[in-house]
C-alpha cells in the first residue's frame, strides 16, 4: 500500500531536482491522503515559490502555520515572498514584518531572517530599525558580508 508519506518524499526528490511541476503532482497525492500535516503544505509552497506561483505559496505556507504554528521557514518565505514580489506595486511590507518578528521569535539566531528584517526597515525608510537588526546578525555572524555592506550603505548614504 502507497502512503502519503511516499508521495511526499518523492515530490521533496523532485523538489531537490528542479522539477517543480512533477513535485506538485505527487504532493497533492500525497495531501489527498492527509490533510492535517503541515509538512506537504510547506513543500508544495517551496515548489509553487520556485514556479512563481506566489498567491498559491503564501496559502500554502499560510495552512503549514495553521497546523503548526513553529514553522519558521513558513514564516520567513511567506515574508521573502512578500519583500521580493515584483507582480505587486505595494506589497505589505509590515505583515513581512511580522513574519518575519514571528520567525526570530522561534529562532533567534536566524541569520537570513534578521538580514530580511534589515531589509524591509530598510525599504521602510527606517535606517535606525534596520541597523539594529544588522547589528543583531553581526553579534552572531561578524563575517556576514552581506549585513556589512548593507549597515556601510545605510550609514554613508542615509545616516550621514
Amino acid at each position: 500500500m502507497t502512503d502519503y508519506k511516499y508521495f511526499l518524499d518523492n515530490g521533496i526528490f523532485d523538489i531537490q531536482n528542479g522539477k517543480f511541476k512533477d513535485a506538485i503532482e505527487k504532493i497533492n497525492k500525497s495531501l489527498e491522503l492527509t490533510k492535517d500535516w503541515e509538512i506537504p503544505y510547506f513543500y508544495r509552497a517551496v515548489a509553487n515559490q520556485a514556479l512563481e506561483n506566489f498567491d498559491e505559496a503564501m496559502l500554502d505556507y499560510t495552512k503549514a502555520i495553521q497546523l503548526n504554528e513553529k514553522m519558521t521557514d513558513a514564516y520567513y518565505n511567506k515574508a521573502k515572498i512578500t519583500l521580493s514580489r515584483k507582480d505587486i506595486d505595494n506589497p505589505d511590507i509590515n505583515k513581512a514584518i511580522k513574519d518575519l518578528e514571528k520567525a526570530i521569535e522561534l529562532d533567534p539566531k536566524f541569520i537570513d531572517a534578521l538580514f530580511a528584517m534589515a531589509a524591509a526597515y530598510k525599504k521602510l525608510g527606517d535606517y535606525h530599525k534596520s541597523l539594529v537588526y544588522l547589528e543583531k546578525l553581526l553579534q552572531i555572524e561578524p563575517d556576514a558580508v552581506n549585513a556589512r555592506a548593507l549597515k556601510k550603505l545605510i550609514l554613508q548614504k542615509y545616516l550621514i
